[in-house]
């Protein structure tokens, strides 16, 4: 079907063209505009793996794919003893995971160098919880970069709620941090969302809105996640629709300079509603909290039904 429709020339289309486009490919859909009036778009599902786009002349190649990223957040979790246990549950798990899906753990600082060392050679990549802006200094609890790489750390989480809430940091940390990652090497993980009371006014738009103006200024976009987490999903016996979670991340999507960046949701994430929201055509991966301290768990979202 791709090599049926890569190619199209306004001087051999008939009176009236369908053309079957994938459903979610919204590179597509955002040039819609560039179509004769005479092309009917009829939109159907085919894996997240591939992509397309509009060139002008009505020509449909390949594009860069979103890669789907799934990403486990431990938190305060878990022992050097303990997150070694976890990776012996684990890593056999991830014999049948798809090839195109990257697997992330972000684990506590004092845990990164043995699972560094577990790691090697698996398709498990490492990440850490924060990163500071200055390469060394007096910054008591924080950490460089450069440590950071140093014992294979490849992901880092910028910005999640937690970090917002409880340490003071702002949409200027937050920026700092992320150009700091990304000079280093490392692929951030951005977290941006919006509490119970600002979602209860109807600021979901311009608080993200606001918050992505802020933390990407100067931020390579080729390099970079993105994590949509409502806070008041978190935790709170709320839940977060998945079609929900689509629009926004939609939204999220349409204000990026490149919109092949993955975007995951986070938020309540389990073994039971994986599927469903790995079926938004928005959703490019999730960012999972409590679910992916267990073995088990975690593997059964990483190896969702697509």
């Amino acid at each position: 079907m791709i090599t049926q429709l890569s190619r199209f020339s306004s001087g051999f289309l008939p009176n009236l063209s369908l053309l079957l486009i994938p459903k979610h490919f919204c590179l597509f859909r955002a040039n819609e505009s560039h179509l004769p009036a005479n092309i009917i778009v009829l939109p159907f599902k085919l894996p997240k793996a591939l992509n397309l786009r509009v060139h002008c002349g009505l020509e449909l190649t390949d594009a860069a794919v979103r890669k789907i990223v799934i990403a486990g957040n431990w938190k305060m979790y878990k022992t050097q003893a303990e997150a070694s246990e976890f990776l012996q549950g684990f890593i056999p798990e991830l014999e049948k995971t798809p090839e195109d899906r990257e697997v992330v753990v972000c684990v506590p600082f004092t845990a990164l160098d043995i699972l560094s060392k577990s790691l090697h050679g698996s398709r498990v990549r490492l990440g850490a919880q924060n990163v500071h802006w200055e390469d060394a200094g007096a910054y008591t609890g924080e950490i460089a970069g450069s440590m950071l790489t140093e014992i294979g750390v490849r992901y880092v989480i910028v910005g999640h709620s937690e970090r917002r809430q409880y340490f003071c940091e702002t949409d200027e940390t937050v920026n700092q941090r992320l150009r700091a990652a990304q000079r280093h090497g490392l692929i951030p993980i951005l977290c941006v969302g919006e509490t119970k009371e600002q979602r209860d006014a109807g600021e979901t738009e311009s608080l993200i809105s606001t918050q992505l103006e802020k933390d990407l200024v100067d931020v390579d976009q080729q390099q970079l996640v993105i994590a949509y987490e409502p806070i008041w999903a978190i935790g709170t016996g709320y839940t977060c629709e998945s079609s929900e979670a689509n629009r926004v991340i939609g939204l999220i999507r349409s204000q990026l300079k490149n919109p092949d960046v993955s975007i995951q949701y986070g938020g309540s994430v389990k073994p039971d509603n994986i599927d469903e929201i790995m079926a938004q055509p928005e959703i490019d991966g999730v960012l999972v909290g409590g679910a992916s301290l267990a073995p088990a768990s975690f593997a059964r979202i990483v190896n969702f039904s697509s």
